[in-house]
């Protein structure tokens, strides 16, 4: 049995958060293609992936990504803490993302995961 969440999260900038709408796809941040993947986080990664790697920018937003869409695209691997972290090794289609908004963060500091329909 998988016990791993069939839901993951991106960070998007607003400017990508635009050009995944418009293009119905995401090729990958700045750093998605120098590693030649898409970085996402678990609900659990999340809030310390935005401190660690988005610390001071504003205007961000965080999609919702069904994993079970993509198939062998996704791989789970061993990154931060030797956690195993989701990257996807294709685009990013605007299909796979079930829910997307601002990033929020709680009163505790908690990044605030969309609400999926």
């Amino acid at each position: 049995m998988n016990d791993r969440p069939q839901i993951a999260y991106k960070v998007l900038t607003a400017q990508q958060m635009a050009a995944l709408e418009a293009d119905a796809g995401f090729a990958g941040a700045p750093v998605d293609l120098t590693d030649g993947y898409i970085h996402l986080s678990t609900a659990r990664q999340l809030t310390e992936t935005v401190d660690k790697h988005f610390a001071g920018q504003d205007d961000l937003h965080v999609a919702a990504i069904d994993l079970s869409t993509l198939g062998d695209a996704v791989r789970w691997e061993e990154s931060r803490g030797g956690q195993l972290f989701p990257h996807i090794y294709a685009a990013l289609p605007l299909s796979a993302v079930v829910a997307y908004g601002p990033l929020v963060r709680d009163e505790d500091g908690t990044v605030r995961l969309p609400v999926t329909g």
